[in-house]
Formats: structure tokens, C-alpha cells, sequence
């Protein structure tokens, strides 16, 4: 998957969810980018639609905050299964994608005669630093 061309906006919320060492909300990315010229949420959430939509950045449901994919030069995200370990101590993220799981979950679906519109699959837990 090539990156497309990103407008200003999106480049600098892309920017400072790639360099966050955590998820960040839309509050927290406005928080960061004043300094750029961002005065209002909506400008955040229009620039995080579009990273959404382009496979680059992920939502977390369950915090409510975004995270850039760990791997935007792959196309297995496009359709494909993500899932997250988050760390309920540290709040470290770790996406996992498995071309294999995913398949079976297809193949379960179709059995099914379901269609998915969107999955996401968010497992909380302890990272093996806080869980030592």
C-alpha cells in the first residue's frame, strides 16, 4: 500500500501520532499541534478520518484514542484483521496481524452469511515489562 499524498493537516497529526510513544486522544493531538495553528477538534478528527480511511493510523476503541499503524507500507490492513495488546500499567501498544487468523475468521463469516463492516480486536493485559 503506497502512502497517498496527505494534505498539511493530516501530515502533522500523522507526525505526532508516529512519534508518540503512546495512544493519543483528539484532545491530546489538538493539545500538540496549537502551536501549528490547530484551534478546534474538528480540524483533529478530519485529518484522523481521512488517516483512518488511508489505513495509516488505527482507532482504539475501548481508550477512545489513535495510534499510526505499525506497518502503513503493508496492505494486509486494508480488509484484514488488527488486533492490539494494550498495557493496562504502561499503556504500550503492540499491533498484531495474522494473515492465518484471518483467513479463518473470513471463512467463518462467510459461513455465516455475514457481512463485516469493520473489526477490531483490543485485548488489555499487562506487557511483559509491568508484568515482571
Amino acid at each position: 500500500m503506497t502512502t497517498p499524498m496527505l494534505t498539511k493537516n493530516q501530515s502533522l497529526v500523522f507526525d505526532v501520532l508516529t512519534k508518540a510513544e503512546a495512544p493519543l486522544s483528539a484532545y491530546t493531538i489538538l493539545d500538540k499541534l496549537r502551536d501549528q495553528g490547530f484551534r478546534a477538534p474538528l480540524q483533529v478528527y478530519r485529518a484522523l478520518d481521512k488517516l483512518l480511511e488511508y489505513g495509516v493510523v488505527h482507532r482504539l476503541e475501548s481508550i477512545n484514542s489513535f495510534v499510526a499503524c505499525a506497518h502503513p507500507h503493508e496492505d494486509c490492513h486494508s480488509h484484514g484483521l488488527v488486533a492490539f495488546a494494550i498495557c493496562e500499567s504502561c499503556g504500550q501498544v503492540i499491533e498484531f496481524h495474522d494473515h492465518e487468523v484471518d483467513h479463518r475468521l473470513m471463512d467463518w463469516l462467510k459461513s455465516q452469511k455475514f457481512k463485516a463492516e469493520k473489526s477490531t480486536i483490543e485485548i488489555r493485559g499487562h506487557c511483559a515489562n509491568c508484568a515482571a
